[in-house]
């Protein structure tokens, strides 16, 4: 700190008039500038500099970052026998990589199993302010979910660089406390990923259970999804709700357990949550994608009764559409452009209709529209998987709605919507004015995802009787489970209810 740094490129401007550079999130004063010149800048690090990314803002844009090491927050070795609990970082190999690198992480403290620890990776958004960076920064951590985390001991961590992930610092957490940080360079990805436009929400809602005919013993356990949290929604918090759960995550998703009921018996479930919606547009290189090497992924690639890539009809059909196409992101693409000139989307289908039905009669709606792109995904060698939630219509009701996500090597998760993208947009629902162009690789924020993939949910007893509820704001394959001598509830799920959103 206080000492002098300089930084050499192009474009800066002869005078500094309203440009500025930041350092790890800190904006010098006017004072630290010593010089500033269109391709040189010598100014004097600010008190309390972290380690972090330079970058210098010059009429409202943003250079690339380089990084700044601090001499002073460098992990020294340790000395003697006293010393905290807390995780230390002592080394990272390697410092640059792209999404999906695996990165050993190696030091002490980190505890023998993750348990509720976890690595977390610098995030970075548009943000609407002059002067963005000057906010406390913010983190993703690795995916559990995803493959994420590798190898978790008290001495070294092996985990993949999240989808989302920036360059800047990275820090281990865990019960003992957080590690300093250490510098993680996010280079080399074939394209760009931005995240504007944020709003919050709050959500609230809720089951009814009526119980009818009960012996004992009994169980009813109700599984009720959590707002997904992922590089473009999060900051989850739940605010409120009226029971506690058996299980507060499996698989993203709350079990709530109702032991020994009587006839008559009655109650209703709540939940309630805050959650950070921003719109995500990305900007891909197709000829910069590399094959994907990562063999955790082939499980999105897989055949399922939900998704069954395997069928004869939706092979051949896919196989036609991509042709001798290998690029990943071409592939997609394809599909894409035929869904967009071959499909019928309808606002909704009869329940019975299957995805190859569906695929035969060239009709579907986003529910299979979503389920039939990730098939046909599949069956073209793409990672890909359905997402569910809600749209949030200018009213501030919700429509359950669904779409997908493909992977690309090196970059992450890519989002596509086929049903609006061929115009099959809800009337009370803000549209975009190039919607082909725009639901292939954008989003919106005006939409809350409650799953992504197929949460494979398991029974709680041998004998217990399922109930699924399809087309749901979830993709879950389990809803509820009686068990014992409940013989008769009636259950009402409602829907999501908008209680409140913040637009930034």
């Amino acid at each position: 700190m206080g000492e002098v740094i300089t930084l050499r490129g192009g474009n800066f401007g002869a005078e500094q008039t309203e440009a500025y550079v930041t350092i790890a999130g800190t904006s010098p004063t006017n004072s630290s500038y010593y010089t500033w010149q269109d391709n040189l800048i010598m100014l004097k690090v600010p008190e309390l500099g972290e380690s972090g990314l330079v970058y210098v803002y010059v009429n409202g844009k943003k250079s690339n970052g380089v990084l700044f090491s601090n001499y002073a927050a460098l992990p020294m070795p340790i000395e003697g026998e006293n010393f905290g609990f807390e995780p230390r970082i002592i080394s990272v190999n390697p410092v640059t990589g792209t999404t999906g690198t695996l990165i050993t992480i190696t030091g002490n403290n980190f505890g023998s199993s993750r348990e509720n620890g976890g690595v977390f990776f610098p995030w970075e958004f548009e943000s609407p302010s002059l002067n963005p960076l000057m906010a406390a920064p913010e983190f993703i951590e690795a995916s559990e979910t995803e493959f994420g985390y590798e190898l978790w001991s008290d001495r070294e961590i092996r985990v993949r660089l999240p989808d989302g992930a920036a360059s800047g610092n990275i820090e281990v957490r865990t019960a003992r406390g957080k590690s300093r940080p250490a510098v993680i360079d996010v280079s080399g990805r074939p394209g760009t990923k931005t995240f504007r436009e944020k709003r919050s929400y709050t959500i609230s809602y809720s089951v009814d259970v009526k119980i009818l005919e009960a012996s004992r013993p009994n169980t009813l356990y109700l599984w009720l999804p959590k707002p997904v949290s992922s590089p473009s929604q999060r900051n989850i918090t739940l605010l409120s709700r009226s029971t506690e759960p058996f299980m507060e995550n499996y698989r993203g998703i709350s079990l709530f357990k109702l032991d020994n009921v009587s006839a008559g018996y009655s109650e209703q479930i709540t939940l309630s949550y805050r959650v950070d919606v921003y719109g995500q547009e990305t900007s891909l290189r197709a000829q910069s994608i590399r094959p994907d090497e990562n063999p955790a992924f082939a499980v999105y690639m897989h055949s399922s009764n939900l998704i069954p890539s395997a069928d004869p009809q939706i092979k051949k059909q896919a196989e036609t559409i991509i042709g001798r196409e290998r690029n990943s992101y071409n592939k997609a693409k394809l599909i894409y452009d035929w869904f967009l000139k071959q499909m019928e989307i309808t606002e909704s289908l009869p329940p019975a209709y299957t995805v190859a039905e569906s695929l035969e009669e060239k009709k579907a709606d986003p529910y299979l529209a979503a389920l039939l792109y990730c098939a046909m995904a599949r069956a073209s060698g793409l990672p890909c998987i359905p997402a569910s939630g809600v749209l949030v219509n200018q009213n501030r009701q919700t429509i359950r709605h669904y779409w997908a996500e493909f992977w690309i090597n090196g970059f992450g998760w890519v989002p596509v919507d086929p049903a609006m993208g061929a115009g099959a947009v809800p009337a009370s629902f803000i549209e975009m004015e190039d919607h082909a162009n725009f639901y292939f690789g954008c989003l919106d924020s005006r939409r809350i995802t409650l799953s992504r993939g197929e949460p494979n949910l398991s029974q709680m007893e041998s004998r217990g009787r399922v109930v699924s509820h399809p087309r749901s704001y979830s993709i879950q394959n389990i809803w509820e489970e009686a068990a014992g001598g409940l013989e008769s509830y009636s259950s009402l799920w409602g829907d999501i209810i908008i209680t409140g959103i913040y637009i930034q």
